[in-house]
C-alpha cells in the first residue's frame, strides 16, 4: 500500500514540533532549574491482558423490539398510553401483499404485541369488482407466516348494515346529500386537476332537502332508478377548506356486482373514506396506524366520527417502505405475470411476499429488515442490496452448510480401487456444533465444480490443474491432477484424472494444500450425488428506477435475471437437512411439524456458492433449488 502523502506531511510536521521543543540550533536545551533528587522507580505495570476474540464472531443481534422502544412509535404510544392497545391491519383483498406491506404488518401487529394488546386482521372488502377469494387466503397466510396471529379476522362487510344506518343518520343531520353530477362535473367542483385548475364550488344538489336526499339514497339502494356513476352519496364537508379530503367526499356509490360474502343484498357500497374510520370505531381501535399517504385523511377521519357521534380512534401516520430497483404496483406486477415475463405472482424475482417466501427468504429476516430500518414519518426508499444484506446476515447464523456443484465434472482417482469408499464426516456448521454433522462417501469417482479446474495452471490459481494438488473439503489427504479428457467438438473438459496423495507407509504426514474445494462422491448405493436443477436469480430490472427507463419499465427488464443450471449436483446431507426443516424454526415457521414444512423452509448455504432453498416444483424425486441470495454482495452493486 502506498503511503498517504497527507499522513506523511502530518508526521513531518509532528517531528518538526518535537525537534523544536528539545533541540535548538543543533544543541540540546539545558534546564536552568536546580536538579531534584531522583524519584524512586515505579513498580513496573503488568502487561495488558489481551481479550481473546472469537473468530468470525457475528455482530450482536438488533433488538427485535427496538422500533417500539424508541422514536416515532414510542411517541405515538406516549401520546395515548391506552390501558388496552387495539390495532388493526386493514388490507384490501384485491392483490397479493408485497415487501412494503410487511412494514405495515410488523408495525400494527408488533405494536399491539409489544404493549400486551391485540390486533385485528380486517379485510376492507368494499369493492366487489376487484376482490377475489385467493387474495383473502393469501393475505391471511402471509400474516401468519410472518409470525402473527390476529385477535380476530373481520371484514368491513360485517358492518354493512350498521354503516348504512349511519349513512341515513348523517343525511338526516344534513351532513350528506345525493349528488347526480358526472365525474367531469365533480372534478370541476373540486378545482379541476390537482385542485388548481379553477375555483372550487359547491355541487348544485348540495342544498336539496334532507327528505329528498334520503328518498334518493333509498332509491339508489332499492331500485334501478340510477345506474353506476349516475348518483353518489356525498358528505357535506367544507369545499373551502385547503385540504382536498374535506371537499365533499363520496360516501356511497352504486356497484352492480355481487359481493363474495353478502351476495346480491347490496347494490350500493360504502367508500374507503366512509368505511375505514367507522370500522375502526366499531372495533374499538386505540391506535389507527397507517402510512403518510393518509395524513390528509386524518381530518376527514375525525370529522366523520364526530358527525355521526361515535367513538373516535387516534390516527397517526408513518412513512411507507419502498424498495428501489423493482416495481410493486399491482397493475405493473399483473402485466409482468400476464406477459409471461415471470412465472407468476410468486416468481422469486418479484417482491410480493409470496414470491419472497418461495425464494426462501425467512420471515424472521423480513422482520429484522423492517426493525433495522426503524419507523419515522419519512418515506423509506431502500435499495435491494440493503435488503439482501440483512437476509444474508440472518441466514449466516441460522442455516446449515452443504457442498453444491453448479457445473460438475468428474474426477477419476486412478490409484484407488474401483469399490473404494471412505466415510467423511462433515459438520453442518463450522462454528456451531448444535447444528450436528453428517457422513458423505468419498469414492474413486468424485465430482468437482468446473470452475475449480484449469487446463493450464497459473500463479494466481490455487485450485486443481495438471500436476497440482488441492484439498477436498474434510478429506484426509489431497488429490493431484495428472491428466484430463476433452470433448474436441465443444472444447469442454469432460473428465479429470488424479491420484490420492495418501502416504503408502500409513503415516498421516502430508504437505497441506493451499486451498480446499467442495466435492461430491459418486456412490449409487448411497444415493450420491443428488442431482438438481439450480435457479440463480438476479435483479429483474437493470436500473434502480425501472419506471424512468425510456419506453417504460418493461424496457428495463434484465435478460439475465434468471440463470438455470440443469445438471447441478449436491451431497447427500440434503436429505437430513430436508428431514429437519424448517431452517430456522422461527416466526410463522416455528410450530411446523417435522416433515410437514414447506419446500422453501429447506434452506442451506451452498459452500462458496450462495444460500439456497428447495422450490415447490421439487416433486416426484426431482430437486429444484432457488438461490436466496449470493454469499457476498455482487460486484458493481451499490450499498
Amino acid at each position: 500500500m502506498e503511503n498517504n502523502p497527507l499522513v506523511e506531511r502530518l508526521k513531518d510536521a509532528q517531528q518538526s514540533l518535537e525537534g523544536q521543543s528539545g533541540v535548538q540550533n543543533g544543541k540540546s536545551k539545558k534546564s536552568l532549574k536546580p536538579s531534584k533528587a531522583p524519584k524512586a522507580p515505579k513498580e513496573p505495570k503488568p502487561p495488558p491482558v489481551k481479550k481473546e476474540k472469537t473468530p468470525n464472531a457475528p455482530a450482536a443481534p438488533v433488538d427485535p423490539n427496538s422500533m417500539f422502544k424508541e422514536g416515532f412509535l414510542k411517541t405515538v404510544y406516549n401520546e395515548k398510553p391506552a390501558e388496552k392497545v387495539v390495532t388493526r391491519f386493514p388490507p384490501e383483498p384485491n392483490g397479493f401483499l408485497h415487501i412494503g406491506h410487511s412494514k405495515a404488518i410488523a408495525i400494527n401487529f408488533g405494536f399491539a404485541r409489544y404493549h400486551d394488546g391485540v390486533c385485528y386482521l380486517r379485510f376492507d372488502d368494499t369493492n366487489p369488482e376487484a376482490e377475489e377469494e385467493m387474495y383473502f387466503t393469501a393475505i391471511e397466510d402471509m400474516v401468519q407466516w410472518l409470525g402473527f396471529t390476529p385477535y380476530n379476522v373481520t371484514y368491513s362487510s360485517d358492518h354493512f348494515d350498521k354503516l348504512y344506518e349511519l349513512a341515513e343518520a348523517l343525511i338526516q343531520k344534513d351532513g350528506a346529500y345525493i349528488c347526480e353530477c358526472s365525474d367531469e362535473e365533480i372534478k370541476k367542483q373540486r378545482g379541476g386537476e390537482k385542485g388548481t385548475a379553477g375555483p372550487r364550488y359547491a355541487c348544485a344538489h348540495r342544498d336539496r332537502p334532507v327528505s329528498e336526499s334520503l328518498e334518493e339514497f333509498r332509491a339508489m339502494k332499492n331500485s334501478t332508478k340510477y345506474k353506476p356513476r349516475e348518483a353518489f352519496l356525498r358528505m357535506k364537508q367544507d369545499i373551502t377548506d385547503g385540504n382536498p379530503q374535506m371537499w365533499d367526499l363520496a360516501a356511497y356509490r352504486i356497484l352492480e356486482k355481487p359481493h363474495h360474502r353478502t351476495g346480491d343484498k347490496w347494490r350500493i357500497y360504502p367508500t374507503y373514506d366512509f368505511t375505514h374510520c367507522l370500522c375502526d370505531s366499531f372495533e374499538g381501535i386505540s391506535h389507527s396506524l397507517c402510512t403518510t399517504e393518509f395524513q390528509l385523511s386524518r381530518v376527514s377521519y375525525e370529522w366523520l366520527c364526530d358527525a355521526v357521534e361515535v367513538y373516535k380512534p387516534m390516527q397517526r401516520e408513518y412513512g411507507r417502505l419502498n424498495l428501489t430497483g423493482t416495481v410493486l404496483s399491482k397493475r405493473k406486477l399483473k402485466q409482468l405475470v400476464d406477459s409471461h415475463i415471470v412465472r407468476g405472482w410468486d416468481d422469486p424475482r418479484l417482491y410480493t411476499l409470496i414470491a419472497l417466501r418461495r425464494r426462501g427468504v425467512p420471515p424472521g429476516a423480513i422482520l429484522a429488515f423492517v426493525n433495522e430500518l426503524g419507523v419515522s414519518t419519512a418515506l423509506t426508499n431502500i435499495q435491494i442490496v440493503r435488503f439482501e444484506q440483512v437476509v444474508r446476515r440472518y441466514l449466516e447464523q441460522t442455516v446449515p452448510r452443504l457442498m453444491l456443484l453448479l457445473e460438475p465434472i468428474p474426477v477419476i482417482i486412478d490409484n484407488v480401487p474401483d469399490d473404494y469408499v471412505e466415510d467423511i464426516e462433515l459438520p453442518f456448521s463450522p462454528k456451531d456444533p448444535v447444528f450436528g454433522a453428517h457422513v458423505v462417501p468419498f469414492t474413486k469417482k468424485v465430482y468437482i465444480d468446473r470452475s475449480d479446474f484449469r487446463e493450464v495452471d497459473s500463479k494466481d490459481f490455487f485450485r486443481l490443474a495438471p500436476g497440482k494438488s488441492v484439498g477436498l473439503l474434510k478429506v484426509p489427504f489431497p488429490i493431484k491432477a495428472t491428466s484430463f479428457e476433452k470433448d474436441e467438438a465443444s472444447g469442454n473438459v469432460t473428465a479429470v484424472h488424479a491420484t490420492y496423495e495418501k502416504p503408502d507407509d500409513g503415516s498421516t504426514a502430508f504437505k497441506k494444500p493451499k486451498t480446499y474445494i467442495q466435492w461430491v462422491g459418486s456412490s449409487p448405493s448411497r444415493n450420491s450425488p443428488i442431482r438438481a436443477e439450480v435457479r440463480v436469480f438476479n435483479p429483474l430490472f437493470k436500473s434502480e428506477n425501472p419506471d424512468a427507463a425510456e419506453g417504460g419499465y418493461l424496457n428495463d427488464i434484465n435478460p439475465n435475471s434468471e440463470e438455470i443450471y440443469p445438471d447441478a449436483m449436491i451431497e447427500t446431507g440434503l436429505e437430513e437437512v430436508r428431514r429437519r426443516a424448517p431452517w430456522p424454526e422461527e416466526e410463522g415457521e416455528k410450530d411446523v411439524k417435522k416433515g410437514e414444512a414447506g419446500w422453501e423452509t429447506v434452506r442451506f448455504q451452498g459452500l462458496r456458492v450462495g444460500y439456497f432453498c428447495m422450490d415447490r416444483e421439487s416433486e416426484g424425486g426431482k430437486v429444484v433449488l432457488n438461490r436466496i441470495v449470493s454469499l457476498k454482495e455482487d460486484a458493481g452493486k451499490g450499498s
